[in-house]
């Protein structure tokens, strides 16, 4: 079994379609709704973070990380919407 999970849900991922804790029976579909999460979640949200995705053995994991120019004031902790 191959797992998607969100390691931090923001305030935009909360109002989104986007389900959290996926699972899938191969790699290739996990990775492949991983990587579209990604581009969703990196284009349509407000932009106060970026998006990245990791793959440690069955896991796909998608971190939430503040933008490098980023001066939104945002810390980075999940609860901004």
């Amino acid at each position: 079994m191959f797992t998607i999970t969100i390691d931090k849900e923001c305030g935009c991922f909360k109002k989104s379609d986007l389900e959290n804790n996926q699972s899938f029976d191969n790699a290739d579909d996990a990775l492949m709704k991983a990587t579209n999460m990604v581009g969703q979640m990196n284009n349509d949200f407000c932009q106060k973070h970026d998006f990245t995705l990791s793959e440690n053995g069955t896991s796909f994991s998608i971190a939430m990380n503040a933008p490098a120019s980023s001066h939104s004031g945002c810390c980075g902790g999940g609860h901004c919407s």
